[in-house]
């Protein structure tokens, strides 16, 4: 049995061990590699004369080929090549290449195999220099095997990406691109980790190289689907952080997602099947409070928005509950104005949002005029219908038990109404308090709507351990393994704490002696008061809110002891910033995970970081006289 790897640096072993040096010698390889790779594994000995022995007279060319296919006879066995007449076979069972191997994991879809299997360029640093027509051919050899190499390694990337692991999809996309540097498939697959990495100034960077090169060495532009993923890009949010915070290194700015690799797997596919099927689905995401929710919801909808959806979203908090059609009436303001297709809406569905929402009547003041405005839910779906028309849609509510009653009856029918639109509904809640309407539509997902229910359980020991892992790379095992047994007792597995205690230890944190008795039995994080927290919690939220600019600090502090939801006018009365100070504070908070935001406002996170702020932070004196600002 002989394997040879052709992808980089060729070798060659025969039943597991080196192969003898004669075995190598340039033409006996050469004739081997070019019999595997010929049609049916058979080439007629005129043929082979001519291309290895071509500038040798005709009997000293049947004697070298004759010798060739002697010493491989000798050294790998009688049965790895034979004849039949004038042709010499090889046999497909004794001489295994590497592309046959590459070829096979790529249809059955084994990425991580088929990316192992690129070593580099087809027959890397060998030659037959004598040999022409054997040259031509490894050349155009050389070119399908970098497209196929690539092919493979971008495949690997997206597969890592679709688990959550953004460390190794970075490494494929880099060494696909750094294969063949003029690979729009390479530049996409980079362009999106980076991208999904936070880094938009470096993904669109990666862009400007790529056009550049390719102008520079074949006076061509980029195909067209990369130049879309620069222009969706470029229409991602831009981030107006304080300088200090800007050029901290992109993967030190958030914690990688681990833990979460099937469910975010289960989220994609959901939608992919969605945007392909043109079939509405739902996606429900449930666990407590600092379970991951809305960290698991911000990697599906930023794939949602690359892939080229539009997303709109919003999160709920407790008063919401009262607020007929609040919710609903914020999905319209979060973006889906911005919407193609709109010009199809009946008159009479605008005329119902811009009842509530001003900006609508402004952009379709003459369309809407003299229109009797329709029933809101139903406005909701024909405005849905006419942009999902165009392209995917994906809705977006966090903390969806506070949905009020109106607005999730309209999203039920919505789901309903465009049945056969790419329209998705993701939707991420904590099991109480319980909303009959949700539940009823929970219980029809898989039977009469496509989509997924996925429940966020604690994190595993095993998640912990490479989370401690990527958070200190300097710790040994024995070291992870204590730290990871301490995380299990303090964060109850939750991702919000066991990061921020992370966090806190990367910066110096010393944890203490254990408390035990946490999590009480039957109460969440929410019912969690600050004084019941272990010690290492509150110290790591401590040294991560005194690690945030001044200017964060200051409206962190306002939005601790103000509303659920906090306006953002409030928010510049409260701490008397200016406008750029108060919206780089802002941007600085969302950022770092601290506050979300949709378009009624700033809540907080988690609730229970906003008591520990208020409690731990604040005077009595402080706390009063933000109030008296935020009312003046």
């Amino acid at each position: 049995m002989i394997y040879c790897r052709t992808l980089g640096a060729v070798e060659l072993s025969v039943d597991g061990s080196p192969a003898p040096r004669e075995l190598l010698w340039r033409k006996n390889l050469a004739l081997l590699i070019y019999l595997a790779r010929s049609p049916k594994r058979r080439r007629t000995r005129e043929h082979l004369r001519g291309l290895l022995w071509g500038s040798k007279p005709e009997q000293a060319a049947r004697h070298s080929l004759n010798e060739a296919v002697r010493v491989i006879r000798r050294l790998a066995g009688k049965d790895v090549l034979f004849s039949d007449g004038e042709l010499v076979i090889v046999s497909p069972e004794a001489l295994v290449l590497d592309t046959d191997d590459l070829e096979r994991r790529m249809a059955e879809e084994e990425w991580e195999a088929a990316a192992g299997l690129v070593g580099g360029l087809f027959l890397e640093g060998f030659g037959v220099p004598d040999s022409s027509d054997f040259e031509d051919w490894a050349a155009a050899e050389r070119t399908a095997w970098l497209r196929r190499s690539v092919e493979a390694l971008v495949g690997y990337a997206e597969a890592r990406l679709g688990r959550g692991d953004s460390l190794a999809a970075a490494d494929a996309a880099q060494r696909a691109l750094g294969l063949d540097p003029l690979s729009d498939a390479a530049v996409r697959a980079a362009m999106r980790v980076v991208a999904l990495a936070g880094d938009r100034a470096g993904a669109l960077s990666l862009y400007q190289a790529f056009e550049t090169r390719l102008a520079g060495e074949l006076g061509i532009e980029p195909q067209r689907e990369t130049v879309r993923i620069a222009d969706r890009i470029r229409r991602e949010r831009t981030w107006r952080l304080p300088k200090a915070v800007a050029q901290e290194e992109p993967s030190a700015k958030r914690a990688p997602l681990i833990g979460r690799e099937a469910e975010l797997h289960d989220a994609l596919e959901a939608l992919t099947a969605c945007y392909r099927g043109g079939k509405s689905t739902v996606v429900f995401i449930e666990g407590e409070a600092g379970a991951g929710k809305t960290r698991l919801a911000e990697e599906i909808l930023s794939r949602a928005r690359l892939g080229g959806a539009v997303v709109v979203g919003v999160r709920a908090v407790p008063p919401d509950r009262d607020t007929p059609y609040g919710s609903l009436i914020a999905l319209c303001r979060a973006g889906l104005i911005e919407a193609p297709g709109l010009v199809g809406v009946p008159a009479s569905a605008l005329a119902a949002i811009a009842e509530a929402a001003g900006e609508w009547k402004e952009r379709f003041s003459k369309e809407i005029d003299g229109a009797t405005p329709a029933p809101l839910g139903r406005s909701f779906s024909d405005v849905l219908r006419a942009a999902a028309e165009e392209q995917p849609i994906v809705a977006f509510v966090d903390d969806a038990e506070w949905l009020d009653r109106e607005s999730a009856l309209a999203l039920t029918g919505a789901v309903r109404d465009l049945d056969r639109l790419p329209f998705a509904l993701l939707l991420a809640h904590a099991p109480h308090p319980r909303s009959e309407e949700l539940d009823e539509l929970r219980s029809r997902v898989g039977r009469d709507h496509p989509g997924a229910a996925i429940a966020l359980e604690p994190l595993a020991s095993e998640a912990l351990f490479e989370l401690v892992g990527r958070t200190l790379p300097a710790y040994t095992k024995d070291q992870i393994h204590r730290l990871v047994r301490r995380l299990q007792a303090d964060s109850a597995g939750l991702p919000l704490l066991a990061v921020e205690i992370l966090n806190a230890v990367r910066l110096g944190l010393e944890l203490g002696d254990e408390q035990a008795g946490w999590p009480q039995a039957y109460r969440t994080l929410d019912q969690t008061l600050p004084a019941e927290l272990p010690n290492s919690v509150v110290a790591a939220i401590r040294i991560g809110f005194r690690r945030l600019q001044p200017a964060a600090q200051s409206v962190l502090k306002a939005a601790s002891v103000l509303d659920e939801r906090v306006q953002v006018s409030t928010l510049a009365r409260a701490t008397t910033l200016g406008e750029e100070a108060l919206f780089q504070a802002l941007d600085e908070l969302e950022w770092q995970r601290w506050l979300t935001a949709d378009p009624r406002g700033y809540s907080f996170v988690a609730r229970i970081v906003r008591d520990v702020i208020a409690r731990d932070m604040l005077t009595a004196g402080q706390t009063e006289r933000l109030r008296q600002k935020a009312q003046s």
